[in-house]
């Protein structure tokens, strides 16, 4: 997976949470912050990896398409009109 960069300036955010989940996380943690940078950096990897996962799909996919194209030229060739 791709690095995520967690070190470097940090600054205070607001959230919106579920007063329940927060207090049901406290009882796991003493440091609600650090779970949560945890939590997040898992997060972006994964949504990261699944960007470059789509990308290279699509360019498999393009190279698919181009070297037919190349081997056999255009579907459309036969049929036009010009």
């Amino acid at each position: 997976m791709p690095s995520v960069v967690a070190s470097g300036r940090k600054r205070p955010v607001n959230l919106t949470l579920s007063e329940d989940l927060v207090a049901q996380a406290r009882s796991y943690t003493d440091n609600l912050s650090a779970t949560m940078e945890s939590l997040l950096e898992e997060y972006v990897a994964r949504q990261q990896q699944e960007r470059m996962d789509r990308q290279q799909l699509a360019d498999a996919c393009a190279a698919d398409w181009n070297a037919l194209h190349e081997a056999i030229g255009s579907f459309a060739d036969e049929h036009s009109t010009l």
